[in-house]
């Protein structure tokens, strides 16, 4: 046979190729979306990560052409050569993304006699060896990000991560290769191009981002399928949209998870968990939720409540509750091995633990001592998972928060060759990087199927798609500066990767936090999707007040600045549910064309309008701040701003520099000491002028009422008519009103203007000034507003709002 010959089949969307001994397929699922897979086996394998079932529902083309197959699509062509070299380019045949056709060469690491690597200097003289890898071309404009969470900075460019779930205690240096969360998605950014590859394979897997040869890149595992999915752009926005398309996107948490969260280990016994209460309410600094850590188990027994520190859950918590807190409890994987706890002897009964190569429960020690793990890779496993949370959720308890579940052991490390029952011949190496995220959604579906409400789940360790299920945060950091460095580019990059409910432990887990740091992580914090502040036994304690009264002071004002701002988050985590992108981002979300924003690290964007600029240097009282082209107003003094420059920016111990884009609307709430307080009679829109299109979305924050249509979306527009920069027109008109509950009066509070009128319906109307913002009262309904320069007499009309 001709060893260059492409022999091939379409079936359906997708295109089955026999080329040498290579067999593989290439599967058009949407114009933009193409899946590369070379089977280890006969058959590919399915995917934990894509769980919809996909149908192509496109049209394509095939056409052999000089030695090589052309499939086109309405987006792309892709080009298959001799050795299922995988090419693609856009419609006007322009490079996108090219196999390397070269040799795989590392750069020359030169020492004399090894005395270096003696030295644990990490001296690599051969290239890794891999039985999965793909090589790609490394343009010289291109950069890199997502990837979960990694160490180190924004753009990935230059650097080498192993996607395998890691609990890592010690400090997480730059030089960090795994932490807790895998998620193998890279998302590529060049001027006016951005594309992602989602290599969707969970064994360990490694990608250098050009960190081998400046000439390539490659991603590579120890195992499985050569299975990705090419996600063309051409804006990184596009790209994040079809990707979440295929993982799935973040439901609407519960209003209350976008309060701030306190949390420590431990707040046991109830008497320490009543008095931190307390003592949120005493000092009216806002908080919504307070964690249980292990200490509230009975011998670390998930699902237990220790007698002596926990005689009575349901009446504690009942207190709690009626305080207006939500309360969240640790549960670990770990299940202890004790014949008189019923959830061992469940299931050992039913057989529904991890085996090993004899075909005997594993066994290993975690926090309760010896303990079995549940084989969550089978669907009945996850379903009395799941069932177990109602022994919480019965007692009071709103929320789960997964630990320990990479899954992490205390002696040695899990064999590769543990047996999960999931699918046929699935052993830990396999499944290692999906526990975390199956354990997630056992703990999501069980929480929903016994309240009927949206549950709230935290995870520490996940795979790609766990999104669907639960929050994450980065895991057990330090009472660090470095730390609150590297946070926002972490948090960027796990956005980036799909995860929209992110966060970082403020103040660091580890270790002592000062009040400084703890005062500028706060700062950095209060606009994160997920708000919470937790610490380890045996550091001081870093609860808002602990640091004397002018550091509780500035914890008091972002966390009340958070609370006003909830309305505004919500907002995103609905946008998020049509367009894929995250909460908080990195500014080349939406400034893709200007390459001074790719390798910002800390700087981003929250939503299109908010730049938040923090301080991230111990000492600091200022600095230099990247404002992208266009206009932007200082959030603190209302001053208008021209961008595409740097501005040196004051910012004193209490001061977090922020912008709001021109052409902005803001909703906020009035400070409450805790979401649902007071009834959302009235909301207020921040407007910053320009010419600006908003939607704004309400509904009861806690059902999955929404999905049968029962919300609000109202739409503001801002227009400047006749191009007549004096004049403001706002247009406020309820799209859609079916939930009840919703504000009754608008709030409107405009920046950088001194209007002589505000006319509502062509009825003057009488404003006043606060803080620098021209603020009115208008009714619920629709309205036409003129905010005007000119002094035009008619009717005067105030607006009743009790």
């Amino acid at each position: 046979m001709d060893s260059d010959r492409i022999e091939y089949k379409r079936t359906g969307g997708r295109v089955e190729l026999r080329m040498n001994k290579t067999c593989g397929f290439v599967e058009v699922l949407t114009p933009e979306i193409v899946r590369v897979c070379v089977p280890e086996r006969d058959v590919a394998r399915e995917s934990w990560a894509v769980t919809q079932k996909l149908k192509n529902s496109c049209g394509f083309e095939t056409e052999l052409k000089e030695g090589a197959l052309l499939i086109r699509t309405d987006a792309l062509t892709i080009k298959i050569s001799n050795g299922f070299k995988v090419d693609f380019y856009d419609t006007a045949f322009n490079a996108l993304c090219l196999d390397y056709r070269g040799e795989r060469k590392p750069f020359e690491r030169y020492s004399l006699d090894g005395s270096a690597g003696a030295e644990g200097i990490g001296v690599e003289e051969n290239k890794p060896f891999y039985p999965v890898v793909c090589l790609k071309k490394l343009f010289p404009d291109e950069h890199f990000y997502g990837l979960g969470l990694t160490a180190g900075w924004l753009d990935k460019r230059g650097c080498r991560y192993e996607m395998w779930n890691t609990d890592e205690p010690s400090p997480h240096v730059e030089k960090m290769k795994s932490l807790y969360e895998s998620v193998p998605f890279v998302l590529s950014v060049r001027h006016n191009n951005a594309y992602g590859i989602f290599f969707d394979n969970t064994h360990k897997s490694y990608f250098d981002m050009g960190k081998e040869n400046d000439r390539y890149f490659y991603f590579a595992a120890d195992g499985g399928d050569l299975n990705y999915y090419f996600i063309s752009g051409p804006r990184a926005s596009d790209v994040l949209k079809r990707y979440t398309f295929l993982t799935g996107r973040t439901p609407l948490p519960p209003l209350w998870s976008l309060g701030y969260q306190q949390s420590r280990w431990s707040y046991a016994p109830q008497e320490k968990l009543l008095e931190i209460a307390g003592e949120f309410r005493k000092r009216r600094i806002p908080c919504d939720v307070l964690y249980l850590d292990i200490d509230y188990m009975e011998g670390y027994r998930d699902f237990t409540w220790d007698q002596c520190r926990f005689p009575n859950p349901e009446k504690t918590l009942a207190e709690i509750k009626s305080m207006g807190f939500r309360v969240v409890t640790i549960v670990d994987p770990g299940v202890k091995k004790d014949e008189s706890y019923e959830v061992f002897r469940e299931g050992m009964k039913k057989g529904y633990f991890l085996k090993d190569g004899s075909g005997n429960p594993y066994v290993n020690k975690v926090w309760p001592g010896a303990a079995v793990f549940p084989d969550f890779s089978r669907g009945e496993v996850r379903r009395w998972w799941g069932a177990q949370q109602s022994r919480l959720t019965e007692m009071g308890v709103d929320g789960i928060w997964n630990d320990m579940d990479e899954p992490a052991v205390f002696e040695g490390i899990i064999p590769d060759g543990i047996r999960f029952g999931g699918s046929p011949g699935l052993i830990h190496k396999e499944a290692h990087n999906i526990y975390g995220s199956l354990m997630a959604e056992a703990s999501y579906k069980g929480m929903k199927q016994s309240s009927g409400k949206r549950p709230f789940v935290i995870t520490r360790a996940c795979y790609a798609g766990v999104q669907k299920y639960s929050a994450v945060w980065t895991g057990d950091n330090q009472s660090m500066w470095e730390h609150l460095r590297m946070s926002l580019p972490m948090l960027m990059n796990l956005g980036v990767s799909g995860i929209a409910f992110c966060g970082a432990d403020v103040g660091g887990f580890q270790y002592d936090c000062t009040p400084e740091l703890l005062a500028r992580w706060m700062q950095a914090a209060f606009l994160s999707p997920l708000f919470r502040n937790h610490s380890c036994s045996g550091t001081r304690s870093q609860e808002p007040w602990a640091f004397g009264a002018e550091t509780e002071t500035i914890c008091r004002k972002y966390i009340e600045l958070r609370y006003r701002f909830i309305p505004f988050l919500y907002d995103l985590f609905h946008a998020q549910l049509e367009s894929g992108k995250p909460v908080i981002r990195p500014l080349f979300m939406e400034f893709q064309n200007d390459e001074n924003v790719y390798d910002i690290n800390d700087e981003f964007m929250a939503g299109d309008s908010v730049l938040a600029a923090p301080v991230v240097e111990q000492g600091k009282r200022a600095r230099c701040v990247y404002l992208p082209h266009g206009q932007w107003y200082d959030f603190w003094t209302n001053e208008k701003i021209s961008g595409g420059k740097h501005v040196i920016k004051e910012a004193p111990i209490d001061i977090c520099p922020l912008y709001i884009r021109a052409g902005s609307v803001i909703p906020v709430w009035p400070v409450m000491q805790y979401t649902g307080e007071k009834p959302a009679v009235q909301c207020g829109f921040l407007i910053y002028p320009g010419n600006a299109r908003y939607e704004h979305y309400e509904d009861d924050g806690e059902s999955f009422d929404y999905e049968k249509g029962i919300y609000n979306i109202k739409k503001i527009t801002v227009t400047y008519p006749n191009a007549d920069a004096n004049t403001l027109k706002i247009e406020v008109h309820p799209e859609k009103s079916n939930f009840e509950n919703g504000s009754r009066y608008d709030e409107l509070m405009i920046a950088g203007i001194r209007p002589g009128r505000v006319a509502v319906n062509g009825c003057r109307v009488r404003f006043e000034r606060k803080e620098g913002l021209v603020c009115f009262t208008v009714p619920k309904g629709a309205h036409e507003i003129i905010v005007s320069g000119n002094e035009t007499p008619c009717e005067v009309k105030k607006f009743e709002t009790r």
